[in-house]
């Protein structure tokens, strides 16, 4: 069975899609992230960073570039489980896959209006930030659930 949802978009189409919703006078909010084992802290942070806008676009790593942040072990889940899995979740609008380590090169493609991060990072230093301020964009960073992360719950099992 393959895993399909309209919400999982490539880099290119994802592009032309964000483009006309900014025509359309749309707000993009862009998060990031592995999400290997999607818990209730991930749909905390999800939801809280779709109300910094009309439209959430999430970039999700790929399984290399998971392995090559996270360790050999990782991830848990392949890319296509995760990609289908969080496009189930209401709060987001489209995912889409990205194998660099970081952000910047898919940011600077959609620049969305705001982008959103975990609060365990200040903004000045995320590499993309200096992309986001370049073009105008926002960066805003959202606490965690205390308790809830993957490593955590992989350490327990």
């Amino acid at each position: 069975m393959r895993l399909y949802s309209d919400k999982i978009q490539s880099r290119e189409a994802l592009i032309s899609i964000v483009n006309t919703l900014k025509s359309a006078g749309k707000r993009i909010v862009f998060t990031n992230g592995c999400f290997d084992i999607l818990h209730a802290g991930h749909v905390d942070y999800l939801q809280r960073a779709k109300k910094h806008g009309d439209v959430l676009v999430l970039g999700l790593n790929t399984d290399a570039s998971v392995k090559r942040l996270k360790g050999e072990s990782r991830p848990v889940q392949n890319q296509d489980a995760r990609a289908f899995v969080l496009s189930g979740l209401a709060c987001i609008d489209y995912v889409t896959l990205f194998d660099e380590d970081t952000p910047v090169e898919l940011i600077s493609a959609l620049q969305p209006d705001i982008h959103v991060k975990g609060g365990d990072y200040s903004p000045e230093q995320l590499p993309e930030y200096a992309v986001i301020k370049a073009y105008g964009g926002d960066v805003v960073t959202e606490a965690f659930v205390p308790g809830y992360s993957t490593t955590s719950i992989i350490e327990r099992s």
